[in-house]
């Protein structure tokens, strides 16, 4: 059994320990408020945003924004990864790591896969497995639509351009603070409306579909991202105030059974001094 000092620095690290992880959950609730404010204000936007681009698509042959909507021959695969900068939000990251592997290795082996890495966990763990083109970890520093454009903008114009025959995005969707959910979702090219809904929505373009279409399709992708990354940073918060909560409760149980412990051992050393005290006033005695 270790000693009662060796006890009583585990108790006080243990402690500390327990006091930072309360700190840490309850910044995270603070900030989590706030973000999961954000994404659920913008969703259905987002979401209708979306449906009006997939509905389009059914209708952009030799419009000017079908080079968004051309199927090509898959040999070449962007993949956005987007994690967070920092650790201590429990398997937050490791799910998308994990999911951004498995695409590596079994949905497009023998294929040219890279990535663009949106976060530092991501960079640093994908650099060392294969190639990242990339790396937006700053975003996280000022997240604003504008920024989020401007990384929108040049995975277009890649796509345009034929240096990737198709972009996914994997990120962490937000359900609740306890829940994320890993998501794979197809950036380009656009996906059609499935069935003859898209093709058979009546739509009324003015000034006239071709500006419509020229306008509305960038502004559906940027969006789309902004949304990705905007639901990872809720879960982000999300993952890392259930993680610090359990840590913290982990943290409380660990430092009373040291202090059943400690007692313990206090009662055992004081029961043999005394018995010490009683054994030589006795042989005194005699």
């Amino acid at each position: 059994m270790a000693n009662l000092k060796e006890i009583r620095n585990r108790i006080t690290s243990v402690s500390s320990t327990m006091q930072i992880t309360s700190a840490m959950k309850m910044v995270s609730a603070a900030k989590l408020k706030k973000a999961q404010d954000a994404i659920t204000a913008m969703r259905p936007y987002a979401d209708k945003l979306t449906e009006l681009l997939q509905n389009l698509s059914a209708s952009l042959e030799g419009d000017s924004g079908s080079v968004y909507a051309t199927n090509r021959a898959v040999n070449k695969v962007l993949v956005v990864a987007i994690t967070s900068n920092r650790g201590l939000c429990g398997a937050f990251n490791t799910n998308i790591l994990k999911q951004s592997t498995h695409l590596l290795e079994n949905i497009y082996g023998g294929k040219q896969v890279d990535f663009m890495a949106i976060g530092k966990k991501a960079n640093d763990y994908l650099k060392k497995r294969s190639n990242v083109i990339s790396n937006q970890s700053g975003v996280f520093d000022d997240l604003t639509f504008d920024n989020v454009a401007e990384i929108a903008e040049a995975l277009m114009d890649k796509f345009a351009q034929g240096e990737y025959d198709r972009i996914d995005i994997v990120y962490n969707k937000f359900k609740n603070a306890a829940t994320q959910l890993v998501m794979t979702e197809q950036f380009l090219p656009i996906i059609p409306m499935e069935g003859s809904e898209g093709s058979n929505a009546d739509y009324m373009f003015e000034p006239s579909k071709a500006e419509i279409v020229e306008q509305l399709i960038p502004k559906s992708l940027k969006t789309q991202l902004y949304k990705a990354i905007r639901d990872s940073f809720a879960s982000e918060h999300g993952a890392r105030m259930t993680a610090m909560h359990k840590a913290t409760d982990n943290a409380k149980e660990l430092r009373d059974q040291l202090k059943l412990t400690y007692n313990k051992a206090r009662q055992a050393a004081i029961t043999n001094e005394i018995l010490e005290i009683v054994g030589g006033a006795e042989a005194l005695n005699n």
